[in-house]
């Protein structure tokens, strides 16, 4: 059981840390551009990520759908699945692209842009958006091999589509002349590239297994329908974040300094529990539809152990850690001591936010995104009124440690629904339906 959780959550991770080094790669490249260039892309990659990851349904719909048909030995449906999703992937894509392109100058001026950034701010956008179906198919496709327990070529496609997009991008930029858009094609054509490697390892696989390239209506109407829960499930997720970035803002600079330093740790260690969560929807739709309630019951427990033992280390490391990071990322010393507290409130919540982590998977895979998006609903109903205090009642010390503690409440209702949900068997619907 070891070894088959490693063997999926290992290339996860690796394939979760590719879109980020996407972005990552666009920032260094125009960063020697110009100040206006840098913070026009940083607006133009603030509106896209947001657009894209509402999309991440489509990853997290596909993956539990096509291991589960997978593991009743029903490989044909199992492709079949992967297909629905990725011309759903596709069809969003392209809707979303062509309201993008018409959209970008007022979604950029929305974010505070002006002047020359706007400008740039635009010119990203614009030309990003032709790389988002074939982004969209990348995340179908993804779920789809995921599903089919190899999580390895994802890996490997995102792997190959940085190093092409790096290539691409400095030679567009620089060597074209072609500035900020230069960046933004770059990336569209290092998509479409992934999302080609995708089909020409998915079509030959679905011609021997006699599926069609036609969609299902049926499997469309499932695959929207998963998708739609699951997307309010992030959508609630989103609204957490974005409500807390408003107290936090409103209580000063320096507040928002040390609330910014303190959410990369947060969402550098979710990667690493996102792997864990990717690999809980293979194995437990595919145990599902195998119709092994035994073996899931098992993988469930297990997964639990691995999340609250990897928040325990990584909150004894941020414990330990929280005198000294902040010093590395800021030279203002009131920024180190607020940072210091929420580090530390942080490393208390870890064991918890594990737990959460996992057991999100779990449910994911077991195809619950019903139960998941109405918990989401139900925490921000216990979340808000906290956040609210913390906004304004004058409360003692640094407000972002008030402001990580509320969210811990947050975490602590998550993992309250989560976990009702997985006291019994209720949640696992067992065949391949």
């Amino acid at each position: 059981m070891t070894r088959q959780i490693l063997a999926l959550a290992v290339p996860a991770l690796g394939a979760l840390i590719a879109e980020p080094l996407f972005l990552l790669a666009d920032t260094a490249i125009v960063g020697h551009l110009g100040v206006d260039q840098l913070a026009g892309v940083g607006l133009g990659t603030t509106v896209l990520q947001t657009a894209v990851g509402l999309m991440i349904f489509l990853a997290y719909a596909t993956t539990p759908a096509v291991a589960r048909q997978f593991g009743a030995g029903n490989l044909p449906k199992a492709l079949a699945a992967g297909r629905d999703g990725v011309w759903l992937g596709l069809a969003l894509g392209l809707v979303l692209a062509a309201l993008g392109w018409v959209a970008a100058p007022a979604l950029a001026g929305l974010m505070g842009a002006d002047g020359a950034a706007l400008g740039y701010a635009v010119d990203y956008l614009r030309w990003s958006m032709p790389g988002v179906p074939a982004m969209l198919l990348v995340m179908a496709a993804t779920g789809t091999l995921r599903g089919l327990q190899d999580g390895r070529t994802p890996l490997i496609v995102a792997g190959g589509g940085f190093a092409v997009n790096i290539v691409l991008n400095f030679a567009l930029v620089y060597g074209a002349g072609l500035s900020v858009a230069g960046s933004a094609i770059g990336t569209s054509i290092a998509q479409w590239l992934m999302a080609l490697v995708y089909l020409a390892l998915l079509l030959p696989r679905m011609r021997r297994e006699g599926v069609g390239l036609r969609p299902s209506a049926a499997g469309l109407r499932a695959s929207a329908r998963a998708g739609g829960w699951l997307m309010l499930r992030t959508v609630s997720l989103r609204a957490a974040i974005l409500s807390t970035v408003w107290v936090v803002t409103a209580h000063g600079t320096v507040t928002l300094a040390a609330h910014q330093l303190v959410f990369t740790f947060f969402s550098t260690l979710a990667f690493a529990l996102d792997a864990l969560a990717i690999a809980a929807q293979s194995l437990i739709g595919k145990e599902l539809g195998a119709g092994d309630v035994d073996r899931t019951r098992a993988l469930n427990r297990t997964m639990m152990r691995w999340g609250l033992w990897f928040g325990v280390l990584t909150g004894a490391l941020l414990a330990a850690l929280a005198w000294i990071i902040p010093r590395g990322f800021s030279g203002d010393p009131s920024v180190w001591h607020a940072a210091t507290i929420g580090l530390l409130v942080l490393a208390v919540q870890q064991p918890i936010c594990g737990l959460v982590f996992v057991l999100d998977g779990v449910l994911i895979g077991a195809g619950d995104a019903r139960y998941l998006a109405l918990a989401g609903l139900v925490n921000l109903a216990f979340y808000w009124p906290v956040l609210a205090l913390v906004a304004f009642l004058p409360l003692p010390g640094e407000a972002v440690g008030w402001v990580w503690a509320a969210f811990f409440v947050y975490m602590l209702a998550r993992a309250a629904t989560l976990s009702w949900r997985v006291r019994d068997d209720r949640w696992m619907r067992v065949g391949a339906a």
